[in-house]
This record gives structure tokens, C-alpha cells and sequence, in this order.
């Protein structure tokens, strides 16, 4: 099977016209819950390329930022947890998320006006929020027993809202745990073993079968490209008007060849090249198939002749980050100003709550979300 298979297929009405959307990064990163506080990830691209992921403002890459010399998160983390591995935060996480209730999530989301819903799964470090039965052959058990990706799919359709999932395909550091500083590194992290690639698609696949999610979004890359295509048609016969995104890139010879220290420093100085010479936001090359782009943080060229997505957090952060202040958080103008700039331009907005590790929703989310959900109220 190749992609010309989907090479008609229109993007379903009910996404080309969602509007807006919510998404949620929740998970054992929110028990550290730390990264440093600064710029956005298109700045950082742009001055700290060789480096930047020590000064990513993502908490949820809080395991590799410890893992980076020098970062200021391996000195918190050395300094706070002595030598404590990642692995060691999960009874903590696994505690106080028994007091998640996804009927308040929803009721959140639906008072905020979304059309839908797209919930982290596994996020790159491969914990995964819902009692799958495709064991990690590195860390076996490295998932929940309540099934909270079923629980919130539930609340989330019985107020009138699509659900969507998230999954880490192109990184996930129980199998490919090495640092990564900047765009070669990551690439060269994509974990492109069979062993991977297979456990991936049986996961993906678990949880179409499980949940039909009506976003199936990919996030990085995907191992092997040949195993793509199936994937899309099993998706597509199991949810007819579903949507994929963009973040499936499957170069799996690149990804090798970017092993290679060489091969990586020459990747690294043409991107920094591309990145100095541009006024603007970089195109990058479509995919062989999506049903949107997605455009992260401002991070990319608005397509033209494209459904396209922009997601970001309501700070700088996806995972809740308790070094954000009030200050680093959008206001519900400044929410509402970006949601009008976004569908003005053909895209929906998909925004981002980072709840703490109790599922709390911090009031400097909730805050903005309910304005934003009156003002869409207002405009029918």
C-alpha cells in the first residue's frame, strides 16, 4: 500500500470548521513540573540552535533537560533530587492522579466552547495513560492501571465534544534514552529498530480500536515509513471521519545516516544557515499525506493550500511548569485576540492545559479558557 491511497481524500467538515480546540499534557513530568522560564522555542531555535533544548521552556521534556550538562535543569535536579532517575518520580504521579475527574476536565472544555479534544497518550517518555496491553519490551509496566484516556474519551463525547488522541511516534527515551540538544540530535533519536517500530504500531493501533479518536495526531516522527500507510487505511476504516496530522515524517535511512556525528554536525550547520537567512518562519515540505499542518508556537509557515492547526500552551509550557508566573500565562484577551487571528486565516486553534500531577487545572488556565468560551458563546 502506498499514500496514493489517500490522495483524494477531503479533510471531514466537522474539522475544516472546528474552530477551536483543547489540548492536554498531563503525565509524571507534572510531579518535577520544572524548566526554565524565557523564550519561546522558535527564539531559542534561532539563537541557542546548538543547544537549545537546555533552555526549552517544555516541562515536559523535563527527563532529557536533566540529562543535558549544564542545563538549569540538571542543577535543579541534582541540587533537588540528587541522583533520583526519572523512573523514580512514577508513584508519586500515580497517587495523586487518582484524583483526576474527567467530568471537571470537560466541563472546563465544553464552558471554554471547544469543538474538540486531544489527550497525551505517551509523551517521549513512554508512559502510557491507559492500561495497554502492548507491553515496552525496556520497561515493561511503564504504564497506568485506570484507564484515564477512557474515562475522559467518555465525559469528553457525552458533552457533545470530538476526542482526539496523542502519541509520541518518533521519540520515546526508554528506548532511545541519549540527550538531545538541538534538531540533529532528535532526529538522530528516533528509534528506527524493528522492535520499536512494531511496538508503536500496536499501540496506535490498540488505542484506534479502543477509543476511535476522531484526531489521531503523531507527534515528532513516525519509525519506519513503510508501516504508515497501513496505519492510515486501518484508521481511516475503523474512524471514516477521522483526521491525521502532519508530524509523521518516516524517514527512517535519514534518521540512521544522522547517527553519524559528521552527518549530524553537517545537518545541524545547513539548518542554523536556513534558520539565519530567513525573515521569517521556515517553510517546511508538505508530507506525502495529512489532513492538516500543524504549526506549533508560531514555529512554521502558514500553508496556503492546507487545513492547518496552530497549537500552543497558555504559557511557554505544554506540562504544567510551577516556575511560570501570571505574567508568562495568556490573558483571555490576549486568548481570545489569538483565536480570532488564527480562524481568520483558515486554521483552528488547538490550545494547551497543563494540569499538576493531581489533575488540577491551574486557575491561570481556567481563567482565560472561560473567557474565551464566553466570547465564542456570544458570536453563536
Amino acid at each position: 500500500m502506498s499514500f496514493d491511497a489517500f490522495k483524494d481524500r477531503p479533510c471531514p467538515q466537522w474539522y475544516r470548521e472546528a474552530g477551536f480546540g483543547i489540548f492536554i499534557h498531563w503525565g509524571i513530568f507534572a510531579v518535577p513540573a520544572f524548566a526554565p522560564r524565557g523564550r519561546a522555542i522558535h527564539d531559542l531555535m534561532r539563537d541557542h540552535y546548538d543547544d537549545m533544548n537546555a533552555y526549552l521552556p517544555y516541562a515536559e521534556w523535563y527527563e532529557n533537560a536533566a540529562r543535558l550538562p549544564g542545563s538549569a535543569t540538571a542543577r535543579r535536579h541534582a541540587k533537588t533530587y540528587a541522583n533520583k532517575p526519572y523512573a523514580a518520580f512514577r508513584p508519586a504521579f500515580d497517587e495523586a492522579a487518582q484524583k483526576f475527574d474527567a467530568n471537571v476536565w470537560a466541563d472546563l472544555f465544553k464552558q471554554a466552547g471547544a469543538r474538540y479534544v486531544v489527550f497525551v497518550t505517551k509523551h517521549h517518555d513512554g508512559y502510557c495513560l491507559w492500561p495497554t496491553k502492548v507491553e515496552s519490551p525496556w520497561r515493561p509496566g511503564w504504564h497506568t492501571k485506570r484507564d484515564f484516556v477512557g474515562e475522559l474519551a467518555d465525559a469528553v463525547r457525552s458533552r457533545g465534544m470530538r476526542f482526539g488522541l496523542y502519541y509520541s511516534g518518533g521519540l520515546d527515551w526508554t528506548a532511545r534514552p541519549e540527550p538531545i540538544a538541538n534538531l540533529g540530535d532528535m532526529f538522530a533519536g528516533v528509534p528506527t529498530e524493528r522492535a520499536y517500530a512494531d511496538y508503536a504500531a500496536a499501540q496506535v493501533r490498540e488505542l484506534i480500536a479502543r477509543y476511535k479518536p476522531s484526531v489521531l495526531w503523531n507527534d515528532i516522527a513516525w519509525p519506519s515509513k513503510v508501516d504508515v500507510p497501513p496505519l492510515f487505511a486501518d484508521y481511516y476504516a475503523a474512524v471514516p471521519d477521522g483526521v491525521v496530522n502532519d508530524r509523521w515524517f518516516a524517514e527512517d535511512a535519514f534518521f540512521n545516516h544522522l547517527r553519524d556525528p559528521k552527518a549530524r554536525a553537517e545537518f545541524n550547520a545547513m539548518m542554523k544557515a536556513r534558520i539565519a537567512s530567513s525573515d521569517g518562519p521556515l517553510d517546511s515540505p508538505p508530507p506525502p499525506h495529512c489532513d492538516f499542518r500543524t504549526v506549533e508556537y508560531g514555529m512554521g509557515a502558514i500553508p496556503k493550500d492546507k487545513k492547518w492547526e496552530a497549537c500552543r500552551g497558555l504559557g511557554l509550557a505544554f506540562g504544567y511548569n510551577r516556575m511560570e508566573t501570571p505574567s508568562d500565562y495568556l490573558t483571555g484577551t490576549e486568548l481570545i485576540a489569538l483565536h480570532r487571528d488564527v480562524t481568520t486565516a483558515g486554521g483552528n486553534l488547538l490550545i494547551n492545559v497543563g494540569p499538576m500531577a493531581d489533575a488540577t487545572i491551574p486557575v491561570e488556565q481556567s481563567v482565560p479558557l472561560r473567557a474565551i468560551g464566553q466570547s465564542i458563546a456570544k458570536k453563536g
